[in-house]
């Protein structure tokens, strides 16, 4: 059986859930002599991709680089035309398609250019969250995605949810027969189990004793200021313990601004965050915390499990789904909620020892063998509905 992946999201992302769902796939792919893959790509700055070289021998085209961590350096300090890039990647994407060499095609990302190039060939279409629909005014009204991703599961041979929450979101606002759709969890690309122990981090990088961890980006629906403001109060009391959030780029001027005026200049972090070291600053963490309005899914919850950190969740969308009984959880417009939640975990240390244990046998409940296991059954019915 042979896989088409197109180019999109390496494209657009250099890092992220939707760029290592498809690494994972593929790495797992790579192993498997029933099913013979290519990735039409010639240029991606991807982060992923770069920690995966074995994935470079699956791309369609190169042009002559040999090693994507080198050109991705090459392209940062030299700022190559990004615009270049997209339709470079998208001519090899077109190049493939018309080739007809692949029995099912499986975008990474919504934009539909490919669907004239198909002639009738089966196509997978994964979607990751409804957020633009779920709360409009926090995205751009000219953003194509919402459209592109309608267009797509019209005609899509399979649809893939990657969890039960996001398919209902899409028989609710997409108006799909939710027996078209099929839902298959994501996993934690973190093993502490397989991988060497790490040293505490410390020293150089300043992490505190002890801390309260947020992961990635902070804009809108991350409810970051909304998690601020709420710990404000239980950090004041709490003089040792600190707030560090790891990745989603440095603090914006308003964040400072937010930040000083309550008072926690001294005791809220910010620090950028290779997989190495997320795997660090969780394994060390008095608790990670995840106020999102919304998650597709929700990969730190299960980073998290898999380090043997105590989680503290939204208590919407799909992070109960993910989450089961191994996390507490709090209402993310409710600060007096999610402020009890932290200060329930830090009174009684048997608490804290419970959700430890919990997440680390929930976390076994996932896996990206399983996620492409479930993945290979989607294509082998589509291609049974071609035939």
């Amino acid at each position: 059986m042979k896989i088409l992946y197109d180019h999109q999201i390496f494209t657009i992302q250099y890092f992220g859930g939707i760029s290592r769902y498809f690494c994972e796939l593929m790495n797992q792919y790579s192993h498997d002599r029933m099913i013979n893959f290519r990735l039409t790509l010639r240029y991606s700055q991807n982060d992923h991709l770069a920690q995966m070289p074995q994935l470079n021998r699956y791309w369609t085209h190169r042009d002559n680089l040999s090693d994507s961590r080198f050109f991705m350096d090459i392209q940062r300090k030299i700022h190559v035309n990004f615009m270049n890039h997209i339709f470079n990647n998208q001519h090899e994407a077109i190049k493939q398609l018309q080739a007809q060499d692949f029995d099912v095609f499986h975008p990474t990302y919504y934009q539909p250019y490919f669907l004239k190039y198909l002639k009738k060939r089966p196509y997978i279409v994964t979607i990751y969250d409804m957020i633009q629909e779920t709360y409009p005014d926090n995205f751009d009204r000219r953003d194509p995605a919402p459209a592109w991703k309608k267009r797509l599961v019209e005609d899509a041979t399979q649809i893939i949810a990657i969890s039960d929450n996001t398919k209902k979101d899409i028989v609710k606002f997409l108006g799909m027969d939710p027996d078209r759709i099929q839902v298959i969890h994501l996993a934690s690309s973190f093993n502490p189990e397989k991988d060497p122990p790490l040293p505490r981090l410390g020293g150089e990088k300043n992490i505190p004793e002890k801390y309260l961890l947020f992961c990635g980006n902070r804009f809108s629906y991350k409810n970051f200021t909304f998690m601020i403001k709420a710990l404000s109060p239980v950090l004041k009391k709490e003089v040792n313990m600190h707030l560090v959030c790891a990745g989603g780029g440095k603090f914006t001027d308003s964040e400072k601004k937010l930040i000083r005026e309550i008072g926690l200049v001294s005791r809220v972090h910010n620090f950028p965050a290779d997989d190495a070291t997320l795997v660090q600053l969780y394994n060390n963490a008095y608790a990670f915390i995840f106020p999102s309005l919304y998650e597709g899914f929700g990969i730190p919850v299960l980073e998290a499990f898999s380090c043997g950190c105590p989680a503290l969740l939204s208590n919407t969308s799909s992070l109960p789904e993910v989450g089961g009984d191994a996390a507490l959880y709090f209402d993310p417009v409710d600060g007096a909620s999610l402020a009890d939640s932290v200060e329930r975990i830090i009174a009684d240390e048997s608490i804290r020892a419970n959700l430890i244990a919990r997440s680390r046998e929930r976390a076994k409940l996932f896996s990206w063998e399983k996620t492409a296991a479930m993945t290979k059954k989607v294509y082998e019915t589509a291609l049974e509905h071609y035939h």
